[in-house]
This record gives C-alpha cells, sequence and structure tokens, in this order.
C-alpha cells in the first residue's frame, strides 16, 4: 500500500492522514468546494476536489470518489466514519475496480447493517439479544409482541443508526403511530421502511467492545468503553474501562464481543455495541458498527495500540501481530465530543469563523481536531469540531484533569457544548458513575439550564 485516498472530511480525515504520514503512506484527500481550505486539505500529499458542498454531490458521491482514487493513481481507500463507511455498495465498489477498502468485506458490512440480520447472527454466535420481533412493515405484529412482553417497548429502524426511525413506546394506544413514524423516518434516511420491536431496557448502560481481526484467523479485543452519556442516541462522552463492570462481566463481554466477530468473518477495525441492564446484571447485544468509532482514540490511550496504523496494515495484506495476552490496558481514559452547538437553546448549530482556536495541552491530554484560527465552521456537515481525550492513572485523576483540559480550551467566534462538558464533569452523578443512557435528558439538562 502506497497511496490512500481518504473518503471524509473533518478530525478523522486529519487523524488518518497523520497515520499514513507515520506509515510512510502517501495521502490524497476528497474535499468538497467547501472544504478546499480545510486543515486536511494543507496537510495531505494531494488533494481532489469531488463535487460542491452538499454531501450527496461530493462525500456520498461513490463514483466520483472512487474515479479520484484511481484517477491519482492510490490502490486503497479509507472512508473514516460517517458518509459512506457502512456502506457496502461503496465498499464493493472499491473493490470491484481493484483497490483495497480499509474496512470489512463488503457482504459483512451488508449483513451488520442490517440490524434484525445483526441480531440473528448474534444469537447464533451465542450473545444475548433483548427480546423482540423480526423485520415488520406494520403495527400487527409490534402490537401482538407488546402484548406478549409489555411495555415499554423500542421501534427500531431495521437499517441505519444514529437515532434514526427508533421511538420509546410505553403504551398500546402509542404503540401504531409510533411504527408508523419509525417506518417515515427510516424510509427517508435509509431508503428502507422496515423496523422491528424490541424490550426496552430503561435506565440502561450502553458498553461497547473494540475488536480487531485480520482475516487469517487472528481475533482479539481491546477492551471496553462506557459510552452512556449520550443525547437522542447521540453518544457525548466516552470512556474506558466502563465504571460499572465487575471483572466476570468484562470478560465475558469482551469475549463475547470476539466470539461475534470471528462468526461473522471480519476483518480490520469494528465495535460490537452492548446494552447493559444495570438491574438484572445483563448485557444485551445491541449492534455492530463496522468501522473506526468516533471514539476510538479512548481505546488508543488505555492500550498504547494506535488502531488507525493497524487499519492499513492489515488492509494491506499483513498480519495482526497481535495476540490476546500482548494487549495490556492501563489508567482510565475520557472523551468529550466537543460541537459547534449552543446546548442552552436546544443545541442549535452555530456555525461560523474561529476567531481563535486553542487547544489544551500537556501531559495525558490529546485533542483530535480540524480546527485552527480563523478556520470557517461550514453549515454543511457535522457539528462536531474537536475530541478532547485524556488519560490518567484511575477515573477520578482523568476526571479532573479532563475538568482542567476543558477549562483551558479557547474557541472563540462560534458557541460550544465546552462549558456543558464541563458541568458534566462536575456532576456528582457522573463523579460517581451514576449514570445511564437517558441521565442527559432526564436529568442533567433540566437541572443544568434551570441554574
Amino acid at each position: 500500500m502506497k497511496r490512500v485516498l481518504i473518503a471524509n472530511r473533518g478530525e478523522i480525515a486529519v487523524r488518518v492522514i497523520r497515520a499514513c504520514r507515520k506509515a510512510g503512506i502517501e495521502s490524497v484527500l476528497a474535499v468538497s468546494a467547501a472544504d478546499r481550505e480545510s486543515l486536511g486539505a494543507l496537510i495531505a500529499d494531494d488533494v481532489v476536489c469531488v463535487g460542491p458542498a452538499p454531501s450527496q454531490k461530493s462525500y456520498l458521491n461513490m463514483p466520483a470518489l472512487v474515479a479520484a482514487a484511481l484517477g491519482k493513481g492510490c490502490d486503497a481507500v479509507h472512508p473514516g466514519y460517517g458518509f459512506l463507511s457502512e456502506n457496502a455498495a461503496f465498499a464493493r465498489m472499491v473493490a470491484d475496480n481493484g483497490l483495497a477498502y480499509i474496512g470489512p468485506p463488503a457482504d459483512v458490512i451488508e449483513l451488520m447493517g442490517s440490524k434484525v440480520a445483526a441480531r440473528e447472527c448474534a444469537q447464533q454466535a451465542g450473545l444475548p439479544v433483548p427480546p423482540g420481533t423480526g423485520r415488520i412493515l406494520g403495527a400487527a405484529k409490534a402490537e401482538a409482541f407488546a402484548r406478549e412482553h409489555g411495555f415499554p417497548v423500542l421501534v427500531k429502524a431495521s437499517a441505519g443508526g444514529g437515532g434514526r426511525g427508533m421511538r420509546q413506546v410505553h403504551a398500546m394506544a402509542d404503540l401504531a403511530g409510533a411504527v408508523q413514524a419509525a417506518a417515515a423516518e427510516a424510509e427517508a434516511a435509509f431508503g428502507d421502511a422496515a423496523v422491528f420491536v424490541e424490550r426496552l431496557v430503561e435506565r440502561a448502560r450502553h458498553i461497547e467492545v473494540q475488536v480487531f481481526a485480520d482475516g487469517q484467523g487472528n481475533v482479539v479485543h481491546m477492551g471496553e468503553r462506557e459510552c452512556s452519556v449520550q443525547r437522542r442516541y447521540q453518544k457525548l462522552i466516552e470512556e474506558a474501562p466502563s465504571p460499572i463492570l465487575q471483572p466476570r462481566e468484562r470478560a465475558e463481554i469482551c469475549t463475547a464481543a470476539v466470539n461475534l466477530a470471528r462468526h461473522v468473518g471480519y476483518v480490520g477495525a469494528g465495535t460490537v455495541e452492548f446494552i447493559y441492564d444495570e438491574n438484572q446484571a445483563q448485557f444485551y447485544f445491541l449492534e455492530m458498527n463496522t468501522r473506526i468509532q468516533v471514539e476510538h482514540p479512548v481505546t488508543e490511550m488505555v492500550s498504547g495500540i494506535d488502531l488507525v496504523a493497524l487499519q492499513l496494515s492489515v488492509a494491506a495484506g499483513h498480519a495482526l501481530g497481535l495476540r490476546q495476552q500482548d494487549i495490556a490496558l492501563q489508567g482510565h481514559a475520557i472523551e468529550c465530543r466537543i460541537n459547534a452547538e449552543d446546548p442552552e437553546h436546544g443545541f442549535r448549530p452555530s456555525p461560523g469563523r474561529l476567531m481563535r482556536w486553542d487547544a489544551p495541552k500537556g501531559a495525558g491530554v490529546r485533542v483530535d481536531s480540524h480546527c485552527f484560527s480563523g478556520y470557517l465552521i461550514a453549515p454543511h456537515y457535522d457539528s462536531l469540531i474537536a475530541k478532547i481525550i485524556v488519560h490518567a492513572d484511575d477515573r477520578e485523576k482523568a476526571i479532573t484533569r479532563m475538568e482542567t483540559s476543558l477549562a483551558a480550551l479557547r474557541a472563540e467566534g462560534v458557541t460550544t457544548t465546552a462549558p456543558m462538558h464541563r458541568a458534566i464533569m462536575r456532576h456528582n452523578d457522573y463523579r460517581s458513575g451514576a449514570i445511564h443512557t437517558k441521565w442527559i435528558e432526564m436529568e442533567f439538562l433540566p437541572a443544568w439550564r434551570a441554574k
């Protein structure tokens, strides 16, 4: 592998460019017209414009991206996260044109992209799943399931993710409408109106396991991350290890993730996500993300393993070179996603020009960002502008280090979520680990906004 097209933007594009440089690989960044002056465009070895600002005409334009890779003499494509990173058709198109796709095979992406099919695979691999229906297109089976299992239930789109096509339902009178609304949203977002229903675990924890496989029979995990601090199914803060898991549970959940990766013939970096019922001390399979995660630096900080470098190596055909016993996890890491949004006004997007950008520095502090003073945050894309990651000997010290780092951040010209993250770090519930996936919406935000 000598030359890689990076089919993405923002901080993950910068992250991959730097990994390529470290590995002696040339990077070619695909950009939209709006990103010609981005940090990624400034530091990549080569740049190619693949279309105008709208994503559908640039970062989601599969023929343009493949043509750019071929035209620039690339031998591989890295999809990053988001955009086309879990699109089986794109992975297949890349491979069909003689390029290496830096990710799992298209068939595996397709299999795991269907939540119903993924549930079935998980069951075959011996993973526990919440009680649920198969793929449905109407309310009748949903109502029958609810009569048998009771409420609350969760209606979920069979395809896609990101919280779209999901509805919580607490009463039979609301179920048919929720199925209809979820199906309509799923159709608009993913082109597939199918949904399914499963029992809702209230006050659940969200725990995920980083796995890696080389396609040569080697599969390992790099521990778990807790991602329970989220809003509308979008993660805000991630940490490793989870403050709630006991050693036996940790071993079980990580082994389950490895078993699933091996069962489906996985290759590359992947994440197996679980919900954890704290009252029952029981975890259930949720889904598998067939790409590098936004929160991968958390795992890198506790493991000392460069996951993007490992992606490049495995995609080039090399063996993993790691055994499970070689992976030693140390200390505690936390990541805060900093968005250009106003959390005091419904998380309203705050695009604009960054008049000043000074990122925190220091021992145990890492900032992944594409920002610089004078950078124009465009309104066309996701509002993530930086990830602040800290590492320390234990969780208490990591929280203190994160609070200090957030206080040191200077982002002037736009509104960011950094003040909210500082308040979370100071909150007794977070510091004690008494969080769940609805904690932000049900408990933190109402009290914070009232102050």
